[in-house]
């Protein structure tokens, strides 16, 4: 099993910064594909980023390319995601989540990771 804590979650006015971090323990791998996703009231879970093993290849949503930054320190077995200019469309539970066995690069989809973490609110004020 790998658990998945995330912090960093917050309260921040539209243009502002925050900074998520993913802890893993347990059975963790330094294989695994890490990715997070968010969800805002009355919508579905929705992808954001996701990276790989090595942390050199990373893919992220239109919605968030070019203001959203993730990467991973795998001595710390810590993931993070690294979210500037925020807008309040950006106001969700964010969590992180494990793919254990990749199959699809990159991993987009929410069925096909195995542990999640239990979410973090991220708070968006216009």
């Amino acid at each position: 099993q790998v658990q998945l804590v995330e912090s960093g979650g917050g309260l921040v006015q539209a243009g502002g910064s925050l900074r998520l971090s993913c802890a893993a323990s347990g059975r963790t791998s330094r294989s695994y594909v890490m990715g997070w996703f968010r969800q805002a009231p009355g919508k579905e879970r929705e992808f954001v980023a996701t990276i790989d093993w090595s942390g050199d290849s990373t893919y992220y949503a239109d919605s968030v390319k070019g203001r959203f930054t993730i990467s991973r320190d795998n001595a710390k077995n810590t993931v993070y995601l690294q979210m500037n200019s925020l807008k309040p469309e950006d106001t969700a539970i964010y969590y992180c989540a494990a793919d254990s066995v990749p199959i699809t690069i990159p991993t987009t989809g929410a069925y096909e990771y195995d542990y999640w973490g239990q979410g973090t609110q991220v708070t968006v004020s216009s």
